[in-house]
């Protein structure tokens, strides 16, 4: 199995190369529902299989707690989640980390097609590795607290 740096680096390759190219014809302005019209049609002109508006289960201890609509599922392995805003949120990180977590898949990426540049829309997510240091820290941090925590009750135990 690949390391998580290239997981699936290959497939998201070619994903980012296609929405190079609507974003190229298209540019920003337009809303999501039109790339996403526009980024299916030209992964069918690539031979990438897809599964636009996937519809997903998320589970919560034995139930399903809800459902979600995926924008695409690529390949059955990558998720993709096209936005035409002015700027990720970590309210989209998030999103997307609970997507992976539900469909068990490591690999995401979000497309925004509201840059100026298609590269600086784009933004990879793995799952089983800190997407930024503010993250990676808040991990560390919950965990300190969870581990002192513990080590406080086992000699006051």
């Amino acid at each position: 199995m690949a390391t998580d740096e290239g997981l699936h680096r290959e497939l998201t390759a070619k994903i980012v190369d296609a929405a190079i190219e609507v974003h190229r014809i298209l540019g920003p302005g337009y809303v999501e529902s039109v790339y996403e019209t526009a980024f299916a049609h030209e992964l069918d002109l690539r031979g990438i299989k897809y599964e636009r508006q996937k519809t997903i289960q998320i589970p919560y201890k034995g139930i399903q707690a809800g459902e979600h609509r995926l924008d695409l599922l690529i390949e059955g392995v990558v998720v993709v989640e096209l936005k035409a805003i002015k700027e990720l949120t970590d309210v989209d990180l998030a999103r997307m980390i609970s997507y992976l977590k539900a469909t068990n898949l490591e690999v995401g990426l979000f497309l925004n097609f509201a840059k100026p540049r298609m590269k600086d829309g784009i933004r990879r997510v793995a799952r089983s590795q800190p997407a930024n240091l503010r993250e990676f820290l808040c991990v560390l941090c919950v965990s300190a607290v969870y581990f002192f925590a513990s080590l406080r009750v086992a000699i006051q135990g």
